[in-house]
């Protein structure tokens, strides 16, 4: 009773263990390498539970513990506690934060003599302003003066 046009091959059957062959132990299946290493796992963890030593061996995977690396670019995570935190000594901050620290105190010094008009910037912008107030003032002159001529026209020609 073939389910298709392949054939099922004699050695493609499969063997499944049931549950409780699975917690006696004893199924077919040899054990893997993932399950020995549990196994292991399993052993140690319970003999670090019963010695409570501070010693915490770092648990490294495959052949880096019969490998020593020194790689520069591993960076190991440093945990700090709360307690080792030195307020006192000042943090040190990273070369962007720095230029962005440099760049911030720069322009504030800048807008500083900028307002109080010693840079070449606030010359160039006072010299234009007082012209302005000076072409402003003449226009207001000559208004004035016209709108004089204008009254003494219409007062000379009532009468």
């Amino acid at each position: 009773m073939g389910r298709g046009k392949f054939k099922g091959k004699p050695t493609g059957q499969r063997m499944f263990s049931s549950p409780e062959d699975i917690l006696a132990g004893n199924s077919s299946r040899p054990p893997t390498f993932k399950q020995e290493e549990a196994e292991y796992d399993e052993e140690v963890s319970e003999e670090e539970a019963g010695e409570e030593s501070e010693e915490q061996t770092e648990r490294r995977k495959g052949l880096e513990g019969l490998i020593e690396i020194n790689n520069p670019n591993l960076v190991k995570s440093k945990n700090l506690k709360a307690k080792d935190i030195d307020f006192g000594r000042p943090t040190e901050l990273s070369r962007r934060e720095r230029e962005e620290l440099e760049k911030q105190r720069s322009h504030e010094r800048y807008m500083k003599l900028q307002e109080q008009g010693k840079t070449e910037k606030a010359r160039q912008d006072l010299e234009r302003l007082a012209l302005i107030r000076q072409q402003r003032a003449e226009a207001a002159k000559r208004r004035e003066e016209e709108r004089a001529a204008k009254e003494q026209k219409k007062a000379e020609g009532r009468k």
